[in-house]
């Protein structure tokens, strides 16, 4: 199963690592329904959290299911920025990279 937009990384675990990945899979499906926030707040809130953690690999694919759920281009910003002032400029680098996932 190939996922547009998703890194080279997440691609292989998909395909090499069936187990791991039905399992993880599983994992995340019952913590999104658990959570009690709609699918476009928990899209924006997801890539808050990795522009902060600094995990660009996955912002292009989350960046396209945001838009998917309705997100603006000024949506994605925001949510790549809102962690500025707690993690500083860090944040800012995948800013380039969102919205070019957007635009593209």
């Amino acid at each position: 199963m190939e996922l547009k937009g998703a890194s080279n990384a997440f691609q292989a675990f998909m395909q090499e690592t069936p187990e791991y990945s039905r399992a993880w899979l599983e994992m995340v499906q019952k913590l999104d329904a658990a959570n009690p926030l709609d699918s476009k707040t928990k899209a924006l809130a997801y890539l808050s959290v990795l522009a902060a953690a600094g995990l660009t690999g996955g912002i292009p694919f989350h960046v396209q299911h945001a838009k998917t759920l309705g997100a603006s281009r000024e949506e994605i910003s925001g949510a790549v920025l809102v962690g500025l002032p707690a993690v500083g400029h860090a944040v800012i680098q995948a800013l380039p990279l969102a919205l070019a996932a957007y635009d593209a």
